[in-house]
């Protein structure tokens, strides 16, 4: 019996080394979790990303006739923040979670609920875009 607990043993000592490199690499990396709603949205064309975030505003009971510009611009907690500009001047923030549902905020009032700027990232669709947003 002692002769097999020999070897467990050593294997166990051994294996507590392992994976320390591993885990210093990661321990700063932040970790983001998109679900299959949010990953959608960074893989439509600019045209239905436009009309996907149209409908989101318009389900909030707010107003925008055509949606002109849209962007990713951030994750927030584990939200995806998408920003979209209408016809009428009005620019919104729209916060999608993973259950698909989306949280509509005019542009105006970021910096005062100190939520990110409504500042679209360079690849508008999101697909390069792998940092988390700082959070105050």
């Amino acid at each position: 019996m002692r002769l097999l607990l020999l070897p467990a043993l050593a294997l166990t000592i051994s294996a507590c080394g392992s994976g320390g490199d591993q885990a210093a690499k990661t321990k700063d990396a932040p970790i983001a979790v998109r679900s299959a709603e949010q990953d959608a949205l960074h893989q439509l064309s600019d045209m239905n990303r436009d009309i996907a975030l149209k409908r989101a505003i318009l389900a909030s009971g707010l107003r925008c006739k055509r949606v002109v510009r849209s962007g990713y611009v951030a994750e927030y907690n584990n939200l995806s923040m998408w920003a979209a500009d209408c016809d009428d001047k009005r620019s919104w923030g729209i916060f999608v979670g993973g259950d698909g549902s989306a949280q509509v905020r005019p542009c105006t009032d970021m910096a005062r609920f100190k939520l990110p700027e409504c500042k679209i990232a360079a690849d508008p669709s999101g697909r390069t875009a792998r940092g988390i947003a700082k959070q105050s």
